[in-house]
């Protein structure tokens, strides 16, 4: 920011406040440079267990970073709370049944591991329209009816049992659930995966429980725009639609995109298992990528002893990485840059901003950089906020982030505000009339406006600003920065060069580049000095022709060379004698001994005549190699007599 009152004149604060290279640029010296202080301030009122500070703010410029330090604890025995999502379309019949005996052995086995395990449990099929379901009469509230069965209507999600830490209670429900049917292969798995999530309160996830998002089925599932064959096009939008513990939201809107279902495991604070049999484990596999905090088992059969082991071997994988999740405001994404780099127990640097073997009580520290880009299209100081979450936490850190975008320019303030009427103190009082009854009043329009013209011009501003109080206000534009007394400058109407306005040696005054001294042309490309285009005798393009940027420009078309110096087609002695003596001579009265007397005496000698045009031609070449003369003049010569 600069504090120079006359710089950029009639430019706006929003011009003044700019990166210091470019103020430099524009002429701006570093003395009247001032630049807002970076600060870091924690605010240690805000209590913490696993997650430290909690809240920070930071003062930012453009072209500025800060860094924080946030530390992420791994407590020992954390609650525990495990939601059973099970696909009960009719291939998973048996697996249904294995699930009978899990509670209470879950219970008893994670006791080494958690102080306190609660359960819940949903189901889910398939959006209950066509062509996902058989949509017959006979169908819709039996899907199984071809095989005499009795199954529940298909259902996008049926949340069933809230959080519970009744094992017997968990048992009943299970023992209770039906199978359902549909008629594509994917089910809808990510769709119920995400009411799971977002309906915190039907489910009952306690906050200060670790959570576990259990999904069960034997297929792939649906992703976003799979809705489309249904005549369904709204996008998911991530909120919960449960009434009565039925998801409502299933026939009107898509499923919902891998990012969208990400977003909301990270903002719920879920770690996400998934039991899946061994012919869909590598769709699985891709899936696990691209959502944090997840993990993937492989069983050949969901019996009771499988299912067990692998919720304990997740739950102690999950714990043992922690990993950081960093997002920006939307509104500000494009302007800020997040950097992050964790230390480990173990003293490593980590990749991919996170750390692995971490053990109960240890600490991972997580250093976070963020930088500013740049500042609103408006000019104004905003407030951006920054989330740090430890994914699967319960705790987050809050970076508030307050930038610095207008000038304060010094004690006196000249910034050219808009808060600042433009009149106050700009009359000379030389150039006003007293009035007994209101003071001093300014001069008239006329009068004020002929100081925002400039040198023959009849235009205010140069038709690129506003005139007030005898003062131009020059116009803001996307395009770059119109300045100067008239508004007669800017930098972007002007040739560019090497990507630089005027080659980067001058200033666009008018749509014209008005160059640096020794340089000068279109876009200031040009050095004005004369050194190269001086030739071996010493005159400037062998005295032949002007010096443009560097470079002889022969002013005679017949001269050519660097310096000019070669003329191939000039007047030779060869020339000389042929055309403008002897060929013309002769040629005019005839070839007679007689009237070869009223030719040139030089030119008597050298010409023998001869009756026959093959004669002359001889006698002409002849001549030619007397005098030197090239072999084009002479054919040039010869052909013509």
């Amino acid at each position: 920011k600069t504090e120079n009152k006359d710089f950029l004149d009639g430019a706006g604060p929003s011009q003044r406040c700019d990166l210091p290279v470019k103020l430099l640029r524009r002429g701006c010296g570093p003395e009247f440079m001032e630049q807002s202080e970076i600060k870091v301030e924690v605010n240690a009122t805000v209590s913490s267990t696993q997650v430290s500070p909690r809240d920070i703010s930071i003062t930012l410029r453009p072209g500025s970073e800060a860094s924080v330090i946030v530390a992420v604890k791994q407590l020992e025995r954390y609650p525990v709370d495990l939601y059973y999502l099970v696909d009960v379309s009719a291939s998973m019949q048996e697996n249904l049944d294995h699930l009978k005996t899990v509670g209470v052995a879950l219970s008893l086995r994670m006791t080494e591991h958690s102080s306190d395990l609660w359960l819940g449990f949903g189901s889910f099929v398939d959006k209950p329209v066509s062509p996902y379901i058989n949509v017959h009469p006979s169908k819709i509230n039996n899907p199984c009816s071809d095989y005499e069965i009795r199954c529940r209507p298909a259902h996008g999600f049926h949340h069933v049992l809230s959080m519970t830490g009744n094992m017997s209670e968990f048992t009943r429900v299970i023992k209770r659930q039906r199978i359902s049917g549909n008629m594509d292969t994917p089910e809808g798995g990510l769709d119920a995966m995400l009411q799971a999530a977002v309906c915190q309160r039907s489910v009952g996830w306690r906050p200060e429980a670790k959570r576990l998002l259990l999904l069960m089925t034997d297929q792939p599932s649906h992703l976003a725009l799979d809705s489309r064959l249904a005549g369904i096009v709204t996008p998911h939008d991530g909120l919960c639609h449960l009434e009565n513990n039925v998801y409502t939201g299933s026939t009107r809107m898509d499923h919902p995109s891998v990012g969208q279902l990400s977003d909301k495991l990270l903002e719920n604070h879920m770690y996400s298992i998934f039991a899946v049999e061994k012919q869909q484990y590598q769709w699985y596999e891709e899936l696990v990528r691209l959502l944090p905090g997840s993990y993937l088992g492989k069983l050949g059969l969901f019996q009771a002893p499988n299912l067990i082991e692998l919720v304990v071997d997740a739950y102690k994988r999950l714990l043992s990485e922690v990993a950081v999740s960093v997002s920006v405001e939307d509104k500000a994404v494009s302007r800020y840059w997040v950097s992050v780099s964790p230390l480990c127990p173990n003293g490593s640097t980590a990749k991919d901003q996170s750390c692995s073997g971490v053990q109960p009580d240890q600490t991972v520290y997580f250093n976070i950089t963020i930088g500013m880009r740049s500042c609103p299209d408006d000019g104004e100081d905003e407030d951006v906020t920054v989330l740090v979450r430890p994914v699967g936490y319960n705790e987050s850190t809050i970076v508030r982030i307050h930038s610095k975008c207008r000038c304060s320019c010094g004690p006196m303030r000249h910034c050219n505000d808009d808060s600042q009427s433009p009149c106050k103190g700009t009359q000379d009082s030389s150039n006003q009339e007293q009035r007994p009854d209101h003071g001093l009043i300014k001069d008239s329009d006329r009068d004020s406006n002929r100081n925002c013209r400039g040198d023959g011009s009849d235009v205010d501003c140069s038709g690129r600003g506003v005139c007030e109080c005898g003062r131009c206000v020059c116009e803001q534009t996307r395009l770059g920065t119109v300045y100067g007394k008239y508004c007669e400058i800017d930098d972007f109407s002007c040739p560019y060069e090497g990507g630089l306005l005027c080659g980067g040696r001058g200033v666009c005054v008018s749509g014209e580049c008005v160059c640096e001294d020794d340089w000068t042309g279109d876009s200031c490309g040009c050095s004005v000095s004369t050194a190269t285009c001086q030739s071996a005798n010493g005159l400037l393009c062998s005295g032949q022709g002007r010096c443009v940027c560097g470079k002889c420009v022969c002013e005679d078309p017949r001269h050519s060379g660097d310096f000019c110096e070669r003329c191939p087609s000039c007047q030779s002695t060869c020339q000389s004698y042929w055309y403008l003596k002897c060929v013309d001579c002769h040629l005019s009265h005839g070839l007679s001994q007689k009237e070869a007397g009223h030719c040139n005496n030089t030119c008597a000698p050298l010409v023998g005549y001869m009756d026959d045009v093959s004669g002359t031609a001889t006698l002409a070449n002849r001549i030619c190699s007397e005098h030197n003369c090239t072999l084009g003049l002479c054919t040039f010569v010869v052909l013509w007599i």
